[in-house]
């Protein structure tokens, strides 16, 4: 009897420490170090964008922030990582505008963006700028639809993966300009700007902030950017739609999620220390220099966001014949 009755205490007891550790568990986030997937490699958007919210995340967090890159697979796996992880806001997920278009370009995935992740902030909106190495004889976005539309198929274009910023403008602008090419997807945006640059590729639709250097250098050529305003970090080059094709108007995205059942205080410190480190001088300087535009929303702006955008890529795929994988 004895013997049962401190078992009974003994459980209660434990279940009772359970209760007020869990609560003071999370009052307490972080412990421990946060990982911040990027599903891309090295040198793209996402990548240096991370990067730059890395350092002042942690500060505010009192953690590290560690960026880890984990390209490939159409930036499938990365993103199936943070869905299935524990969601405690140890793991979050450096997210673009792939993840609203995946559904349509992809006839199953292992999550769904709109009810597997727990947004955080949208970090920044940031167009894309179509580049052609100096060996393709074209000086204008007129210049480069008269050239593909005199050899079908023979132009091709990178991206950096199936469902990337850049691949799903360049199908836009494919469909608006009436034009074939042929699609190259790589791992990333650094590993496509190292094919474009030894002319291996014709163009790209590359985010603003990876190809701004070479731009300035001479080693690429930029025709237009795909906004539907000129870019203040390169005034002289039109918009596409200037340049050829009226009401022409695609940005990039990028925005921070967790795991779906992420805890609510998680959620507020991860905002808490997005927004801190986007209101940075040198975050703010150098994402100026990137022609991006910073955004540090509320989780909800960022879930109404996200619904806007798979909302418009459906509607889109009406229109533009995307190519499904399984």
């Amino acid at each position: 009897m004895k013997s049962r009755f401190l078992r009974t205490f003994g459980s209660a007891l434990l279940a009772g420490c359970a209760f007020i550790a869990g609560p003071a568990a999370a009052q307490d986030y972080p412990t421990r170090p946060v990982r911040m997937i990027v599903p891309y490699g090295p040198g793209g958007i996402t990548d240096i964008t991370a990067r730059i919210l890395a350092p002042g995340m942690s500060e505010e967090l009192g953690q590290q922030v560690v960026v880890e890159n984990r390209p490939g697979g159409a930036a499938i796996p990365g993103f199936d990582l943070v869905a299935k992880a524990k969601p405690d806001g140890y793991t979050i997920v450096a997210a673009t505008t792939a993840l609203a278009a995946q559904p349509i370009l992809f006839r199953k995935l292992p999550y769904r963006a709109d009810k597997d992740f727990s947004p955080v902030s949208l970090v920044i909106t940031v167009p894309t700028v179509l580049v052609v190495h100096p060996s393709i004889p074209a000086r204008s976005v007129k210049d480069l639809i008269a050239l593909a539309k005199s050899k079908p198929g023979a132009l091709n274009y990178g991206s950096a993966g199936n469902g990337s910023d850049n691949h799903l403008t360049a199908e836009v602008f494919k469909h608006a300009a009436k034009i074939d090419a042929v699609h190259v997807p790589y791992k990333g945006g650094g590993a496509v700007m190292l094919d474009l640059l030894a002319g291996q590729i014709a163009f790209v639709f590359s985010t603003i902030p990876t190809a701004h250097s070479f731009i300035s250098t001479g080693r690429l050529r930029a025709l237009a950017v795909s906004g539907g305003t000129r870019n203040a970090s390169m005034p002289d080059v039109p918009t596409v739609a200037e340049a050829a094709l009226p009401g022409f108007d695609v940005k990039a995205w990028l925005g921070l999620f967790g795991p779906a059942g992420m805890p609510a205080n998680a959620t507020k410190r991860l905002h808490a220390a997005t927004v801190k480190a986007l209101k940075s001088p040198e975050a703010a300087k150098r994402f100026a220099a990137m022609g991006a535009e910073m955004a540090g929303s509320t989780p909800a702006q960022l879930t109404a966001h996200l619904k806007s955008e798979m909302d418009r890529w459906v509607k889109l795929a009406r229109e533009v014949k995307f190519e499904v994988a399984d």
